[in-house]
């Protein structure tokens, strides 16, 4: 992952140093001696000068060539031989390093003195220059010898700014598209695709189209399900709320005797009604704050269930199959709901005299509850749309709401789990629970 904190990082480390360095290199090269030696115009050609009158004029046009040079630029020199006596008289009167020092030491000369040797290509002679050159004029030089500098500068400020604004143009534009995607996503517009280039990063940014995009589809398809939701809760409702008004409309008009008759049909609405009400909270429950996860008996919990199939069907046989040490972190009456759903669905199509079997195995870090029934199983074509709220297979007869599965399809969900509908290969219908064994941790809000 090339990570965005190291981007960053290291531009602004490198920006710095890169001007940080640059400011000091240049100040220590424009107050060396070597850059005044080879850069100051009063020192230009002057040894070569120098020499060549020297050996060839003699020293009478050596001095005069000096003092040209001291008229002009206001400069000072002496050259010395190889046993440091003057071979001219010079344009100062040569000093003893002692006492040269003894001035630097009490006070700053008013010059700064530069020497250098130079070896004359005719004669092979080596003489030493010895160079004067006033503060004044040497502060004058450096500010007219700034352009350079400068340059060099203005150069390295340029390719940082086009450098920063590289970074920052990656930072701000997916930052936008960012806030474009939230403003959608808040009016309910929102379109995967639009983070689909900024999700390809492989930086934090990346990761965070990437998180979005995931946030985003479960949004919409949170919204989508309330929508459908409501609209099938709308929809079942206006049924037994219809008959209801239809029964007391001819209770109304009814004979004392008829409307006795009808009392046991209005309470048959009303019960309906309310049961149809508690399947609709107890599926908008399953999306409240669980709290913590607890550890679950499921020995204890599946005996309960067979002695309440019992006497809800005593015509039918529940066998139970389950491991000794089957254990599972998670919400016992979630689960139990989502059981009690799967094996309510199973007595109403089980045929008397077969079995419904409800086992219970360990698949690596899972836990799968098999509710089957020997019944006639679900077509092809319905078994997709099972566990969708309020859907029912066709042909049913049976008394129910369409909501058993889907509660039973959330509490897996919450759990970290799912919840898998297949007709048995040896007939039936097969409904399992796979659940992870550490649900607690692994539970979405």
């Amino acid at each position: 992952m090339r990570s965005l904190f190291w981007r960053i990082f290291a531009s602004f480390w490198l920006a710095i140093a890169l001007v940080a360095g640059l400011s000091l290199l240049l100040g220590r090269a424009m107050n060396q001696d070597a850059w005044i030696l080879s850069r100051h115009p009063s020192l230009e050609g002057l040894a070569e000068g120098w020499t060549q009158r020297y050996e060839q004029l003699g020293s009478q046009a050596a001095q005069e060539f000096l003092e040209q040079r001291k008229a002009r630029f206001h400069i000072n020199v002496q050259v010395l031989s190889d046993n440091g006596q003057p071979l001219v008289r010079g344009t100062f009167p040569p000093r003893a390093a002692a006492f040269e020092a003894r001035e630097r030491d009490r006070k700053r000369l008013p010059w700064r003195r530069l020497s250098a040797d130079y070896s004359s290509p005719s004669s092979g002679e080596t003489y030493l220059f010895i160079y004067r050159i006033p503060h004044p004029q040497l502060a004058a030089w450096h500010r007219d010898s700034l352009l350079l500098p400068l340059s060099a500068l203005g150069i390295a400020l340029v390719v940082l700014t086009l450098f920063s604004l590289l970074l920052t143009l990656s930072i701000t534009r997916p930052l936008n598209r960012l806030r474009g995607a939230v403003h959608d996503l808040g009016q309910t517009a929102y379109q995967q695709n639009s983070l689909e280039r900024l999700a390809t990063r492989r930086d934090e940014l990346g990761v965070l189209a990437r998180d979005f995009n995931r946030m985003g589809a479960r949004l919409q398809g949170l919204i989508g399900s309330q929508r459908q939701l409501l609209r099938d809760v709308s929809h079942e409702l206006r049924s037994p709320l219809a008959r209801l008004r239809i029964a007391l409309a001819l209770a109304e008009r009814a004979e004392p005797a008829e409307r006795e008759r009808l009392w046991p049909r209005l309470n048959q609405e009303c019960n309906r009604l309310d049961a149809l009400i508690g399947e609709i909270l107890a599926l908008a429950r399953l999306d409240t704050n669980l709290g913590a996860a607890q550890p679950i008996d499921l020995t204890a919990m599946l005996h309960k269930l067979q002695e309440e199939a019992r006497i809800d069907a005593p015509e039918q046989r529940l066998q139970i199959e389950a491991l000794a040490d089957a254990s599972l972190n998670g919400w016992p009456d979630m689960l139990q709901r989502a059981l009690e759903n799967l094996l309510r669905n199973a007595l109403r199509f089980n045929p008397p005299g077969q079995p419904i079997e409800l086992s219970v195995s360990r698949q690596a870090d899972e836990l799968w509850l098999n509710v089957r029934d020997h019944g006639p199983g679900v077509t092809e074509d319905c078994l997709t749309r099972l566990g969708e709220p309020f859907f029912r297979a066709p042909g049913q007869t049976a008394m129910g709401y369409g909501l058993g599965l889907a509660i039973a399809r959330r509490a897996a969900e919450r759990h970290g789990g799912r919840l898998e509908l297949n007709n048995h290969p040896q007939g039936g219908f097969n409904a399992r629970l796979c659940l992870p064994v550490n649900a607690g941790a692994q539970h979405a809000t």
